[in-house]
Order: structure tokens, then C-alpha cells, then sequence
């Protein structure tokens, strides 16, 4: 009997390794989203990379931290960081325009560099399969959350799991996120 359960022990950790690493069995790398100018960007491509994935509004008082996130990125793209807004129109309207209103909008009021996609739902009937790996624990394997207002952060790390959500009113270069940025795996 003994035999037979050190037996079943060693099958479930070889089928199932994410059971017994503490880990999900799903990574954010698994998803496509397109790019504010049309382009499919594939998220396996960032295999390796620290991803902070943030939902964006251009007509919020939140906006100015499109400037705050540019500068983290600046920061810290050398290292490996990979941030990448989606724009949403979900809370209170706030995000009207085109993809290539918003595009120009980024552009030309932040200087922004880093990857923008196309305007999603990240809430509701309509929620974009990525935001609801995010925000679903059956999916992150790790926790379940609601996406508050516009600009609120979630870290993804190297091997695209998901490790925390950051509050919309927390600022980009706050305590927690330059933690996980400068945590060394």
C-alpha cells in the first residue's frame, strides 16, 4: 500500500508540477491582444520579462500617471521591464476616443514609448480574456480581484505568473512595485 501511494505522489508532481511549486498552471503568456495600431503582439513573446499590465483612460485624474509609468519604463526597460496599457472606456466614460485618438493622445501629452493596445472592456459581459485571467483566481492561480477604476497595475513576473494587483490610486514608482522590480529571481 505504502508502495502504491509513494507511486501516486510521484505521478501527480510529474503531470502535475504547479500543484506542488505553489504556481498556476496557466501564464499570461498563453494570450494574443492587438496593438493600438493593429498589430497582433504575442505575450509568450515577453518570456523572461517583468510585465506590468495597466487598463488606461486619457479624460481621467488619474491620466498624469501615463507620464509616471513613461518614466518607469525608462527606467527600468533595460532590466527587462515590459509595460503595457490597455485603454478602457468603462468607468465613467472616460476613455472616448479612437485608437488613434488615444495613440496620438499618449504620444503627444506623455511621450509615451511603451506598448499600448487597443481599447478593451475590463469588466462586464464583454471582458477581454486577458483581464479576466487577471482578475479571476480559477485562472491566475493565485488570487481573485476587481478592477476599481481606471489605472489600476498588475505584476506579472518572469515566467508570466501572476504575482500582485496595485491599487489605481497607488502611484507607478510606488513601494511595492519598485520591490518587485528590483527582487532578483
Amino acid at each position: 500500500m505504502r508502495s502504491f501511494s509513494i507511486k501516486l505522489i510521484m505521478a501527480f508532481t510529474f503531470f502535475f508540477p504547479a500543484l506542488f511549486k505553489g504556481q498556476p498552471s496557466s501564464s499570461i503568456h498563453q494570450f494574443t491582444a492587438t496593438g493600438i495600431e493593429g498589430k497582433q503582439i504575442d505575450l509568450k513573446d515577453f518570456k523572461g520579462k517583468k510585465i506590468l499590465i495597466v487598463n488606461t483612460a486619457s479624460e481621467c485624474g488619474l491620466t498624469p500617471q501615463f507620464k509616471e509609468l513613461q518614466q518607469l519604463y525608462t527606467t527600468y526597460k533595460d532590466s527587462g521591464l515590459i509595460i503595457i496599457g490597455f485603454p478602457t472606456n468603462d468607468f465613467a466614460h472616460q476613455d472616448p476616443g479612437s485608437n488613434d485618438e488615444i495613440h496620438s493622445f499618449c504620444e503627444r501629452n506623455y511621450g509615451v514609448t511603451f506598448l499600448m493596445m487597443q481599447k478593451i472592456s475590463v469588466k462586464g459581459a464583454d471582458t477581454h480574456p486577458i483581464y479576466k485571467w487577471l482578475t479571476q483566481k480559477s485562472q491566475n492561480g493565485v488570487m481573485s480581484s476587481t478592477v476599481k477604476w481606471n489605472f489600476q497595475k498588475y505584476l506579472i513576473d518572469e515566467n508570466g505568473f501572476f504575482v500582485n494587483v496595485i491599487s489605481p490610486w497607488k502611484k507607478p514608482d510606488c513601494g511595492k512595485i519598485l520591490k518587485w522590480l528590483n527582487k532578483k529571481n
